[in-house]
Formats: structure tokens, C-alpha cells, sequence
């Protein structure tokens, strides 16, 4: 046991260690062994009980900027309208709207309909992301969950290390040509049944100070303590 350990505890190291895994594995990127000490997604969620089903891939061969916007798009979505959503993309029936990676991307009046005004129709990232969505829905299907209840919780892309090769240029030059792969996981979860507000007093309190800052409602709070 290290220092860091002893100066821990082994409740304390207990703790983190189940806070992080460790993967290792051997990429064309890394010639060499490398110790992964990190999660993949939403900590809250991976942990969560309530999570149905979860679909993930690794180091997918398709454009990190191209599979957020459609993360982003599908995200809230049901899973029966995904489908329907991303098989319109393919056709070109409808599109992706981009938002936050949209340098040099062009515009579109189908964007329009997102509030949106350029977008693109990224079928290599649909393409992956249909199969995860298959995949989960094949994981919420083994749980005898009815897909039809199913949305789309959260989907996280993240980027996988770059892929180098070169292209050689005029004059004897080599520059860069990378390839930015990305890491995506998709998390389903049913639908939330609505559940009517109850009335109680503190809710009753709460809406005497709609309309106020933080001050004020601070002060009335303190006025009302020294009344009671």
C-alpha cells in the first residue's frame, strides 16, 4: 500500500476505487499498454437504479461534432419517434440542426422548423446511432419493458483519441490528417407518469414571494421569523 493509500484509509480507498474503473487495452493511437482511470457518460446515471436499459461504443470511426448534434437533436425524444426522425435524415426528409459545432456548416430551410437556420444530414453518425438505439431497446426488451414507454434520457458523446495519418503535399511537405473519433452512450429510461403538485404549506409559502428577488424575499423570511 502506497502513501496515498495509508494517509486514505481502506474505507476511503474502497471508496474511490469504486468511484473509477480501469481499463486497459491497446489502440493503433497508443503503441503501447495504456490504464484508462475514467467513466464513459453521466456518473449519476450509470450508477442510478432506475436506469431500464443502455447501449455504448467505443472509438466509433464517425465525426465527434457531427454525432453531438445528432445526440443533441434526439435527446428527450421517444424511442419510436427517434426511428421515424432518423429515417426521414436518411432520406433527407428532414434534418439535423446544428447548433453548437455550425462553423462552415450550411443553411437550410428545413432548419427552420428547429428554430434553427443550419444544419446537415450526417448519415454516417444516424447510421451508429441507429444501431446503439437498436441495442438498448434489445437491452429494455430482455427487462420485459414496453418499448412503446420508452424515451430518450441522455445520450453522451465524447471524443476517443485521434486517429494520424498523412497527406503529403507540394514541395515535399507531410501535414496532419486526422480522423477525430468519438465515444457514445445512450441511456433509456420510461416515460414519467405526471404527478399533481400537492398543496402544502410550504408550497403556499413559496407562492406568496413569486414576483421577488432574493433580497426581498430574504427580508420577509427574516420579518416573518421575528413575528412568530
Amino acid at each position: 500500500m502506497d502513501m496515498t493509500a495509508q494517509a486514505l484509509g481502506s474505507s476511503d480507498v474502497a471508496d474511490t476505487a469504486s468511484k473509477f474503473w480501469q481499463l486497459e487495452f491497446s489502440h493503433p493511437a497508443f503503441p503501447y499498454r495504456t490504464i484508462l482511470a475514467h467513466r464513459i457518460g453521466n456518473d449519476k446515471l450509470k450508477t442510478s437504479r432506475w436506469v431500464p436499459s443502455r447501449a455504448r461504443g467505443e472509438y466509433l470511426r464517425t465525426h465527434f461534432k457531427n454525432m453531438r448534434e445528432v445526440a443533441a437533436a434526439l435527446t428527450g425524444l421517444k424511442l419510436t419517434k427517434a426511428y421515424t426522425y432518423l429515417a426521414d435524415v436518411k432520406d433527407h426528409k428532414q434534418i439535423i440542426p446544428f447548433r453548437r459545432f455550425a462553423g462552415g456548416v450550411g443553411r437550410a430551410s428545413q432548419a427552420k422548423q428547429f428554430k434553427a437556420t443550419q444544419g446537415r444530414w450526417p448519415e454516417k453518425s444516424v447510421k451508429f446511432v441507429l444501431r446503439l438505439l437498436k441495442n438498448a431497446e434489445s437491452n429494455a426488451d430482455a427487462k420485459n419493458l414496453d418499448v412503446e414507454d420508452l424515451i430518450i434520457k441522455n445520450i453522451v458523446v465524447q471524443q476517443a483519441p485521434k486517429t494520424r495519418r498523412r497527406t503529403y503535399r507540394a514541395h515535399g511537405r507531410i501535414n496532419p490528417y486526422q480522423g477525430h473519433p468519438c465515444h457514445v452512450e445512450i441511456i433509456l429510461s420510461a416515460t414519467d407518469s405526471e404527478v399533481e403538485r400537492a398543496k402544502d404549506k410550504d408550497v403556499v409559502a413559496a407562492s406568496s414571494f413569486d414576483g421577488l428577488n432574493r433580497r426581498q424575499v430574504a427580508r420577509r423570511r427574516i420579518e416573518a421569523a421575528r413575528t412568530a
